[in-house]
């Protein structure tokens, strides 16, 4: 029999940047905290390299980064929360310090700062040049594990949400330990991450595999853009799973693309590595299609101070046997962050009540049809700070709650690996309709004669919008309609069917 247990407070799901900054601001009210992994653990905050991005110099403005961001995103981003987020950039970064996140200083005492691609200037403050995910990330876990109004619950997996018979919700199935728990709370945090898991080739964790995105969607949530997928144009071909990551920072530093015979993959000029990831992306993968090899020479830019100055790069290279000081890095383009997502406001309030989402699990209207480089770990704690106080102000509704539905079944071993090599194949960086009619007809195959389970379930989201959109933009890329419709226009998804784009 499965149990269930009230929480007088915020149930928050997810241990990444946006869940944990979301919990710290839920005070004096008791959170909990649930998540399917151990804090620092199998997220993708922990993994960022890049740093926060975030106006902090004289030369900068908040204006001129929410500009940026707004044309990186392909027409798609909502201007109102570009600006919101920009105008918290430095107040989000001197609340990480307060935390205890160590960001490199320059001669001066000011924050260091680089340039990465699409930002016209530099402003990514970083920790010891690549580690600033897992540095920023701890300073939070000491923080929430300190924090007398949070309790953790580690090795605890959503598995559905309750709802009442108007469709709010009123808490969460989890499973933690093998055992099956109804949490019954005044409001839901989804900080459930990405989607990068449901690719073959993907710089993140496999474990995230949309199963957050998915569960919204079935409990009747907007589901926001989810064809938006970026990929990386400098993940590390090494026959890793998944593979590691080279930051775009050491191409801010100089770092050129190259093929097997040292050509510039896109062109001489000193700033062509740094156009839009999308670009680059189609650029890596055209290269090896062609079976010219794509390489990151950092040999010039970096060089001997590789160890110190990019020290995660370096130790992933040197582990596979690669040393970058002397040899070019092999690249390929692999899924790197989701777009698109739940529907949310700027607090994190989606459609649903009593229902919210932050972070990458989130389409709060800032990343558009493609994210600018090191707004997703500003996102997630500026947004999450405002998700954790607007979710403290809800309280229990009245009215029954009926029991949570059957957890939809896993999606085993063999099975899931099919339908990762098939979303890279076919719903990657080059979308055909051909090939992302097959991708369905392969989740078809997948689902036939049973519950989709829920990785099945977002797949599913991503490859019917990528095929509904029928043109180019941003991260998505369709070979049979390669240009921009007049209009840029969302794609919202709610059960039953699509939404007709507005």
């Amino acid at each position: 029999m499965t149990a269930r247990i009230v929480q007088d407070g915020p149930l928050i799901i997810g241990g990444g940047l946006a869940g944990l900054s979301a919990a710290l601001e839920t005070a004096p009210r008791p959170t909990l905290v649930a998540t399917p992994a151990p804090l620092l653990q199998a997220c993708s905050s922990a993994w960022a390299q890049g740093g926060v991005a975030a106006a902090l110099t004289a030369s900068d403005t908040p204006e001129l980064h929410a500009a940026d961001t707004a044309a990186a995103g392909a027409g798609l981003v909502d201007p109102e929360a570009a600006r919101a987020l920009t105008a918290e950039g430095r107040a989000t970064v001197e609340w990480l310090v307060r935390l205890g996140a160590p960001f490199d200083r320059d001669a001066a005492g000011g924050f260091a700062v680089s340039r990465e691609a699409a930002h016209s200037r530099p402003r990514v403050a970083r920790v010891g040049g690549d580690g600033a995910g897992r540095a920023i990330l701890s300073a939070l876990v000491a923080a929430v594990r300190a924090a007398p109004h949070v309790q953790i619950w580690e090795d605890a997996r959503l598995r559905g949400l309750l709802q009442d018979a108007d469709g709010r919700v009123r808490g969460a199935l989890i499973e933690c330990g093998g055992r099956l728990v109804e949490v019954i709370a005044p409001a839901v945090v989804l900080a459930t991450g990405g989607a990068g898991g449901l690719y073959a080739r993907t710089t993140t964790p496999t474990a995230l595999l949309g199963e957050g995105m998915a569960l919204a969607w079935q409990a009747g949530a907007e589901i926001l853009d989810p064809e938006f997928v970026q990929f990386h144009p400098t993940a590390i071909d090494v026959g890793l799973d998944p593979m590691p990551l080279a930051t775009e920072a050491l191409r801010g530093e100089g770092a050129r693309l190259v093929d097997h015979a040292g050509a510039y993959l896109l062109g001489a000029a000193a700033d062509a590595d740094l156009a839009p990831r999308d670009v680059v992306a189609r650029a890596v993968h055209a290269a090896r299609s062609d079976g010219r090899g794509a390489f990151l020479d950092a040999r010039a830019a970096v060089g001997a101070h590789f160890p110190e100055a990019f020290p995660a790069v370096f130790a992933a290279c040197m582990r596979a046997g690669l040393d970058p000081r002397e040899e070019p890095i092999p690249v390929a383009a692999a899924a790197h962050y989701h777009m698109g997502g739940i529907a949310a406001d700027l607090d994190g309030r989606t459609t649903l009540p009593g229902l919210f989402a932050v972070g990458e699990c989130a389409a709060a209207g800032v990343h558009g049809a493609n994210r600018l480089a090191s707004n997703s770990l500003l996102e997630a704690a500026a947004f999450g700070r405002r998700t954790g106080r607007a979710a403290a102000a809800e309280f229990a509704g009245g009215g029954r709650i009926p029991p949570a539905r059957r957890p939809a079944p896993d999606l085993q071993p063999r099975p899931l690996a099919r339908l990762r090599l098939a979303m890279s194949e076919l719903a990657g960086v080059i979308r055909t309709g051909p090939g992302l009619t097959n991708l369905i007809a392969t989740l078809d195959q997948l689902d036939a004669g049973r519950v989709p389970a829920l990785p099945s379930v977002a797949a599913r989201l991503i490859a019917e919008a990528a095929l509904a959109r029928r043109e180019s933009r941003g991260g998505h890329y369709r070979a049979d309609f390669p240009e921009a419709a007049a209009e840029a226009r969302h794609t919202r998804l709610r059960q039953p069917a699509l939404v007709p784009a507005e």
